[in-house]
């Protein structure tokens, strides 16, 4: 049967009990378990879940803690949290999000990335210290940004292609971004790795870059900083396209 992935909303939104539910086929599911990482066979295709829509400030994210692990806003001081505008951008420029981590409910194999010691995980082990950027991870899943036209919605699962990713320093963090667009995009026959965004949509890696360097400083928090410079890296360095190492269940 074809899996059709829907959301369920419970509260008001803007409110610290608003969540949303992420459905399948009509019964609520878990976005980190119920959702397999690759869409397609030859994993070149990943389902991604959109948490924050472009252009929005709400600070909504998948939930850890909770059953199901619906999506909510995150919470500061006990009142929603906002990303505030940075001149001259207007909440986030991209479809901001996270792959979910692989169920074994889902599929029957399961791939390590090695930005984690833990296998059949997307995300960034605290207790792990990646040799290049020198930093461990942030203990959250793995962050996307597609960069495709269409603004998307909470909880909307997207199949991206991967182009690139960013080395954030966020503290003594490493929190990695990867750079993806949405397979029905109209531009995305023409992106196929990091240096495509920039002849076909100039200024974007720039634009990303900065916004992630600034979008805490008018919270009072020092600017953010990179590894590699700053470099956007092309998809061969991203790890779960390049390290896929079966593990059978």
């Amino acid at each position: 049967m074809a899996c059709h992935y829907g959301t369920l909303e419970i509260g008001v939104p803007n409110t610290l009990e608003y969540r949303i539910f992420v459905t399948r086929n009509g019964t609520s599911i878990s976005p980190f378990h119920d959702i397999p990482l690759y869409y397609d066979a030859e994993g070149t295709i990943l389902n991604m879940v959109v948490e924050i829509p472009r252009w929005t400030n709400n600070k909504l994210e998948i939930t850890k803690d909770e059953t199901l692990n619906p999506i909510k806003q995150d919470i500061l001081e006990n009142k929603p949290r906002y990303v505030r505008n940075c001149f001259p951008y207007k909440g986030y420029i991209w479809n901001y999000g996270a792959l979910p981590r692989v169920s074994l409910f889902s599929c029957n194999i399961l791939y390590m990335s090695p930005m984690s010691t833990s296998p059949g995980k997307t995300w960034e082990d605290p207790n792990f210290i990646h040799p290049d950027t020198k930093a461990k991870g942030d203990n959250d899943p793995l962050d996307v940004c597609e960069i495709g036209e269409r603004v998307g919605y909470p909880g909307e699962i997207k199949q991206v292609k991967v182009l690139g990713i960013l080395a954030l320093l966020d503290g003594e963090d490493a929190d990695w971004k990867i750079i993806a667009i949405d397979i029905k995009d109209p531009l995305a026959p023409e992106l196929n790795d990091i240096e495509d965004i920039e002849l076909h949509m100039p200024g974007l890696l720039r634009a990303t870059k900065e916004w992630f360097r600034i979008y805490k400083v008018p919270d009072g928090k020092p600017a953010n900083k990179f590894s590699f410079n700053g470099e956007c890296k092309n998809k061969a360095s991203v790890p779960l396209l390049s390290f896929r190492v079966p593990l059978w269940f």
